[in-house]
């Protein structure tokens, strides 16, 4: 089953830009297909594959700062390609 996500990191701290690029490079570095815009980071693949790799980065993105929130949505399809009709 093939699955959206939308991530947004955000760390409680003033030097947080380090840790979100940390965060975005080791999502690049996957096999996944991913996306960024200013507001968050779309990764799109097979939901075993997504799941599997998020629950190992954001982790390791925690371990890294001293507080923080992680913003997900999950959507039940590939919208990669998504482009808006109006």
């Amino acid at each position: 089953m093939k699955i959206s996500v939308e991530l947004t990191l955000t760390p409680l701290h003033d030097d947080y830009e380090p840790a979100i690029i940390h965060f975005i490079k080791k999502l690049r570095s996957s096999n996944l297909k991913v996306l960024e815009n200013p507001l968050s980071t779309q990764v799109y693949g097979d939901y075993d594959e997504v799941m599997q790799t998020l629950t190992t980065e954001i982790k390791e993105a925690f371990e890294l700062i001293d507080r923080g929130l992680l913003y997900m949505k999950i959507v039940k399809s590939d919208r990669h390609n998504y482009e808006p009709h109006f």
